[in-house]
């Protein structure tokens, strides 16, 4: 078997730290992503690869023919995207399978040919006016089965749409995540509020608590309590104080809506 050079160990490198950081950026967990990156670098070549994590940053090493090579980077938290997820998973398990068929861990082929595949993922995403109409349309489901009139269904419909659209509007335009989350919550909460201010529909209080429900970061939670769970305290507990800091905001965003329209009360 041939020796993997310098330059082919660093190509690997970055090859590995790359995989890492999308599984990072588009929400997999930690277990995921340390799995990952090992499988990649050993199907390429590697003796051996380490990697550590951080809430915001990746660390790798890979050591090969006694040389090892140390590299951070640093990870911008990206919206949600299992789809990508799988597609990455995928290309380590054909690394793989043509590392087993060709049972040659060594050829340079192998890696450029990985590189290319991950120049290929499909980062497409569906149009922001159809996420905000099922996001609307799954809020006011929620408002519609907790005993909603029509009239609330439809505000809700409304309200969570609305806020669907300002959510990644913000994103776009790289706001804070925590400022977007308030100033979102804020725009739900004073289109549902409507119901309270004009008397609509039967229960005022299910078309405010339903417009938020997009707010509620369900998936980074899980993430963050998994982590912990498998033994990655330090980013488990960075995912879930996030989390609660993204609560916390929407709770504002809800608090700053009612005291503007005066409305003393609210909840079921």
């Amino acid at each position: 078997m041939t020796s993997i050079s310098y330059v082919q160990q660093q190509h690997i490198t970055r090859l590995c730290v790359r995989c890492g950081l999308l599984l990072m950026q588009y929400g997999a967990e930690s277990a995921v992503v340390v799995d990952l990156c090992k499988r990649l670098g050993l199907a390429l070549g590697m003796n051996s690869v380490e990697c550590s994590l951080n809430f915001n940053a990746i660390t790798l090493t890979t050591i090969c023919d006694e040389r090892c090579i140390t590299t951070t980077r640093d990870t911008i938290n990206q919206s949600i995207n299992v789809n990508l997820l799988v597609q990455i998973q995928q290309i380590v398990n054909k690394t793989e399978a043509l590392t087993d068929n060709d049972n040659d861990k060594l050829k340079p082929e192998l890696t450029e040919r990985t590189t290319l595949a991950f120049d290929e993922l499909d980062k497409t995403v569906y149009p922001t006016w159809l996420v905000a109409v099922f996001v609307g349309a799954s809020c006011a489901a929620f408002a519609y089965l907790n005993g909603g009139s029509w009239s609330i269904t439809a505000v809700t419909f409304i309200a969570g749409m609305v806020a669907m659209l300002t959510r990644i509007y913000l994103s776009k335009h790289h706001f804070n995540p925590f400022i977007a989350v308030i100033v979102t919550a804020f725009i739900a909460s004073l289109i549902g509020s409507t119901t309270y201010y004009f008397d609509i529909g039967n229960n005022a209080d299910i078309a405010v608590a339903s417009s938020v429900l997009l707010l509620v970061p369900s998936f980074p939670l899980i993430n963050s309590f998994s982590d912990i769970l498998k033994g990655y305290v330090n980013i488990g507990i960075g995912r879930a104080v996030f989390t609660y800091m993204l609560t916390l905001s929407a709770c504002v965003g809800i608090v700053m809506a009612l005291g503007l329209l005066r409305i003393q009360h609210w909840g079921f």
